[in-house]
């Protein structure tokens, strides 16, 4: 197991705040906490509340002045922070981000490499960390050819391989599987607990991380911190205003939309025929698949991380040609246009699938929040005062009101995920095509998005959602599309979720 030298990390923030460049208002604001070595710390808080940018700042990768500007101090042991990055490991929200060289091995092996690790214990680092997080792949194995989870247990493993005193997790289990979330956080539990280091771990959903850690912080959306103590003491005491700004507190469940009693027309939109996937010529993921599309309902697309999810969702959507079987359009989505949707120019797409893609920052093309909603809009070249509307309404719906100036990139993970979402909304396809579309989202931005695709599927859209959320599936999947590793020997399988059950 990986031990790390000497003990962990002491972190100080005396009013420290940070302002991207491109905001008014700061993404933290006078933030005073101390972290003592070898603590085990929970970091809460709203959608927007500065967390990952304070884990950011902790990791020395916020960026010079033109990035943005600091006031107070982010202190490790005692130092600007910015000067202690071989101190500090982290795990971004976007495990693309850290990608960094194009073998598995190669890229947990590039940290210890910068840090001036003998190349024999290099390599002993990169086995250990890889066995620690569960990801089973050849050292050679292209990182553009794992899937969005396994990209989140190499980027995990890379930042265990350098031993930091200071471990920093954004977000690390959000597109993990039920099994890999367990795995994921035993494995942290394990390295932190052997190595005295400090932990400080982002995590919407808190009762994951509540048995591993000993501290719960919250960041007050305004700034400061709204609370701060023992997980039992935080979430007794606090319970209701942390379920007020949107935390997932164990045993208080978002309050769910209503759905509408009349159901819409159940027409067939895409119908998929022993269908094979795969991203690479000769190379497929999954086959023998099954499914129909049909309007007013939604289809839950489950399994481990690695079997082709992703790759089936950008099949449906007609961005990957089929390795085998058919996929063809039917009905009204096939009026005007080919039967099948790789087939389909850009604007034949763009009003009868939409896809949210895994990483968000993979759709964003303009410099504002505003003009990013715009896109899809005017391409369908829609009267100024209906892309208005539009916006408008997305923007208050999703609570990115105040950040419709901003820059989509200086969005935290969850804003980014959101706006990800309404930019396909903005166009209302007849179809709309979601990869974990609900991660990074606090318990308030959660119900917005659940609501938003309820209503959508009132009105006769079609959802087809690729998702290791337990609730979203319960709450809003008519059917669910179960794919099993490749050689299993287990076939895809569609089964009736508890919400077309209940209905």
């Amino acid at each position: 197991m990986i031990r790390v030298p000497g003990p962990g990390a002491r972190v100080d923030a005396r009013g420290w705040s940070w302002r991207h460049s491109s905001r008014i208002q700061p993404a933290v604001d006078s933030l005073d906490l101390v972290i003592e070595p070898g603590e085990r710390v929970l970091l809460l808080g709203a959608s927007g509340a500065g967390k990952s940018t304070l884990l950011a700042g902790l990791a020395g990768v916020l960026g010079g002045d033109e990035e943005g500007d600091s006031a107070g101090e982010l202190l490790i042991d005692g130092r600007p922070a910015a000067t202690q990055r071989g101190r500090a490991g982290l795990v971004l929200q976007d495990p693309d981000s850290q990608v960094v060289l194009a073998r598995v091995g190669d890229d947990v092996a590039f940290g210890p490499e910068n840090l001036g690790v003998p190349r024999d214990e290099i390599w002993s680092r990169v086995h250990e960390a890889l066995e620690s997080v569960g990801l089973d792949v050849p050292l050679d194995r292209s990182t553009s050819a794992l899937s969005g989870g396994q990209k989140q247990r190499l980027a995990l493993a890379g930042a265990l391989a350098m031993r930091p005193g200071l471990l920093l997790l954004d977000e690390p289990t959000a597109n993990l599987d039920p099994e890999g979330v367990r795995e994921v956080r035993d494995a942290v539990a394990r390295v932190t607990a052997e190595s005295g280091a400090t932990l400080v771990v982002v995590e919407h959903r808190v009762s994951v991380w509540l048995p591993v850690v000993d501290r719960v912080v919250v960041l007050a959306a305004g700034g400061g911190v709204l609370a701060d103590g023992t997980p039992d003491a935080v979430l007794g005491a606090h319970a209701t205003t942390l379920t007020e700004a949107g935390v997932w507190v164990p045993g208080r469940p978002p309050v769910l939309p209503p759905r509408s009693t009349s159901q819409p027309t159940a027409t067939p939109l895409l119908d998929v025929s022993d269908l094979a996937v795969g991203r690479r010529r000769g190379l497929t993921v999954a086959t023998g698949i099954h499914a129909s599309v049909v309007a007013g309902r939604a289809l839950a697309i489950t399994g481990p991380n690695g079997v082709g999810k992703s790759t089936l969702a950008l099949t449906v959507a007609g961005l990957l040609p089929p390795a085998g079987g058919s996929l063809e359009a039917a009905g009204p989505l096939a009026a005007g246009a080919a039967r099948e949707p790789i087939r389909w120019k850009s604007r034949e797409l763009l009003t009868r699938i939409g896809t949210v893609f895994q990483d968000p920052e993979h759709q964003l093309l303009a410099s504002s929040v505003r003009a990013e909603l715009a896109v899809g809009p005017r391409a369908l070249r829609l009267a100024p005062a209906e892309v208005d509307a539009r916006v408008d309404d997305l923007l208050e719906r999703l609570r990115l009101a105040h950040l419709a100036e901003a820059n989509p990139f200086t969005l935290s993970g969850g804003e980014k995920r959101r706006l990800s979402v309404a930019t396909v909304l903005a166009s209302r396809p007849r179809v709309l095509v979601l990869d974990e579309p609900t991660f990074g989202q606090d318990a308030r931005t959660w119900r917005e998005l659940v609501a938003l695709a309820a209503e959508l599927l009132d009105s006769g859209s079609a959802i087809v959602a690729v998702t290791h959320d337990a609730e979203f599936v319960d709450v809003l999947a008519d059917e669910v599309l179960t794919l099993a590793p490749s050689g299993s020997g287990a076939v895809p399988r569609i089964s009736a979720s508890r919400a077309a059950v209940s209905a």
